[in-house]
């Protein structure tokens, strides 16, 4: 029986089957015989999650632009699809043709968080592949990844063959024509691989020696060949307007995380906040044309048949014009009933205004992230937001109707102190006296929201240990009691154990990847969702690999350490870290790159507003 038979015989036993049935509106369908090159794009989590990625969807639909190519979608079954899977003996499949993944010729993973990767691992078991690149010969898949967490990849570094570091439109195409050559030509895996790395944006870890010292730390890190990059820099795309943008979109049957048409503006943020890596591993900014953006939104609405769009950057507000930008999309979208979202929007008088006009019906929740709760921990981590900012906003929010307010915080930041926590509950005050002086027409509901400082590679807090989970727990319990005392705050905190988790993976070496494969073995998966965490196993699988995981996650480190991820180039100096590093530690801010250049490094790529500056 063919798998395709064999998956809908067992359907009607699995919670929502359309994860598995495929088939949606704009899924591209090819014969698979008559292209050369299959690519299996896998998403490491459930359907819902993947196909609410944009990255996804792009890649998705641009590499089925090419008839050479059919690019096909995985994504990592719940557990009961997983049981019956198992039961009757069925492969993990591709939705297009129901494919099973060694059928394909490249394995695509995409890395948004730290804690799918035993998803990932899961995602070759169910296929059959041998975990361990150095098990998988010509005759299998190659298997490469790239996503936000392959500007760390050590601790992925022997399961995966290749990374693609930076934007994947341009370097994927120039892989996949250097893998055509391979094929027809059946030469071996490890010379396609040195091929590879000749790529600009290509990591292959398997071509590198990491030696450690006696402390435990990283000795060198060596290529083992002449030629081999000793520094692999990140690709970006310099124009935007250039890059290839899907003008019709693979739209699901099933209600997903994201049910809508997402549109980018921008790559990019020039705000430096010192704990974000998004901030500094996707600069330079760079946006797109308005009228651009405009037209690709008519036609997303008339192909997907969606009922939202998304305005998504990692700061909306500083699209140049963005209010002109949204009421001009607003005013081709209403009359079709066709909702918009702006998303990472800094809020002002001008923007409340808009949100107003763009839900005429409920008032949606304000949300603000000032992250730290004194003036002075928001300096150290250059979070260029008053409380002034804050309170005018809000005051401004309640008389015009806005009674929904959420507020994200970070707890454990470098430097911080228990008077930066009193600050939250302090500002969480301050904001229901204003609602009591100003507004008495509705019911405020005020969401205190706290997640824990994680430190992140390519950022100025790389050196930055994380506190531990006692600690954890005891800023989070001096908080509750503190916001207790304001009536109607609801308070919500991350998870100790998952914090601590990925404070691990993301400053780890690839010496975690038996931690790695001894959680798979004790059945950890879907570790993002908290209900599915156990930190228990995760502990086991740490005792039985001899590894201490507070070294890496809790460790402050020099800045002479050699870095894990000190192969990558991200584009900006680690010179330019270390001098915002010290800054933090005198609570100096450092302006926008909007407002200054601060000589990050990024003009080397010579596009986006840096590169207009110089």
């Amino acid at each position: 029986m063919i798998v395709k038979d064999k998956v809908f015989d067992v359907l009607f036993n699995v919670e929502r089957p359309g994860r598995y049935t495929g088939n949606e509106i704009n899924m591209v369908v090819k014969d698979k015989d008559k292209v050369d090159v299959r690519f299996a794009f896998c998403f490491p989590d459930l359907y819902e999650i993947g196909m609410s990625h944009l990255g996804l969807k792009i890649l998705y639909h641009m590499l089925n632009e090419r008839e050479d190519i059919y690019c096909e979608r995985v994504f990592l079954p719940w557990f009961d699809m997983q049981e019956i899977m198992k039961k009757n003996q069925i492969p993990i499949f591709s939705l297009e043709t129901y494919s099973t993944i060694d059928e394909f010729d490249i394995i695509g993973f995409t890395l948004q968080y730290e804690m799918s990767y035993t998803n990932l691992l899961k995602v070759l078991e169910l296929g059959n592949i041998p975990l361990r690149s150095s098990q998988r010969d010509e005759n299998y898949p190659i298997v490469i990844a790239g996503g936000p967490c392959s500007f760390n990849p050590e601790p992925l570094s022997s399961f995966i063959d290749l990374f693609v570091l930076g934007e994947g439109e341009e370097v994927t195409l120039e892989l996949i024509d250097l893998y055509k050559d391979y094929k027809q030509k059946k030469y071996k895996k490890e010379e396609f691989l040195i091929k590879a790395s000749q790529i600009e944006g290509i990591y292959v870890p398997s071509l590198y020696d990491v030696l450690y010292t006696k402390e435990g730390t990283i000795k060198s890190i060596t290529p083992k060949y002449s030629g081999i990059p000793k520094i692999v820099k990140k690709r970006i795309i310099k124009n935007l307007e250039n890059v290839y943008f899907p003008q019709k979109m693979i739209t699901p049957i099933i209600e997903v995380v994201h049910d809508r048409v997402t549109l980018e503006i921008f790559r990019g943020c020039a705000r430096g906040c010192r704990f974000c890596q998004a901030g500094y591993i996707y600069r330079p900014v760079r946006f797109k044309n308005k009228e651009s953006l405009k037209a690709t939104t008519i036609n997303l609405i008339k192909t997907s048949g969606s009922n939202e769009v998304s305005l998504s950057s990692l700061s909306t507000s500083d699209y140049p014009d963005v209010e002109l930008l949204a009421r001009d999309i607003l005013r081709e979208i209403e009359h079709k009933k066709v909702n918009l979202s702006l998303p990472s929007l800094r809020l002002d008088s001008t923007t409340l205004e808009l949100l107003r006009e763009i839900d005429k019906v409920r008032k949606p929740t304000l949300t603000f992230a000032p992250e730290a709760g004194t003036q002075r921990l928001r300096d150290v981590i250059n979070k260029n937001i008053t409380e002034d900012n804050i309170f005018s906003t809000i005051q401004t929010a309640f008389e015009m109707g806005f009674g929904n307010v959420k507020l994200y915080f970070m707890l454990g930041l470098p430097t911080e102190t228990d008077d930066d926590i009193l600050g939250i509950y302090d500002i969480a005050k301050r904001i229901k006296d204003i609602y009591t002086k100003t507004a008495k027409r509705f019911r405020l509901s005020l969401g205190i929201s706290t997640s824990f400082f994680v430190p992140k590679a390519h950022t100025p807090f790389q050196w930055e240990g994380q506190i531990t989970i006692e600690e954890m727990q005891r800023k989070a319990r001096f908080l509750k009691e503190k916001l207790k005392k304001i009536k109607g705050v609801d308070y919500s905190y991350h998870d100790y154990y998952l914090s601590k988790m990925e404070a691990v993976f993301s400053r780890g070496d690839r010496r975690l990847d038996v931690v790695l494969e001894n959680a798979l073995k004790l059945g950890c998966q879907f570790d993002n969702w908290s209900d599915y965490f156990d930190f228990s196993k995760w502990e086991e699988a740490f005792k039985n690999a001899g590894v201490d995981y507070s070294f890496y996650s809790d460790r402050i480190r020099d800045h002479d350490e050699i870095l894990p991820w000190d192969i990558i180039d991200s584009g900006v100096d680690k010179e330019f870290l270390i001098k915002e590093h010290k800054k933090s530690k005198e609570a100096k801010t450092t302006p926008s790159c909007f407002d200054k250049c601060s000589l990050c490094g990024a003009t080397t790529f010579k596009g986006g507003i840096c590169f207009a500056k110089v």
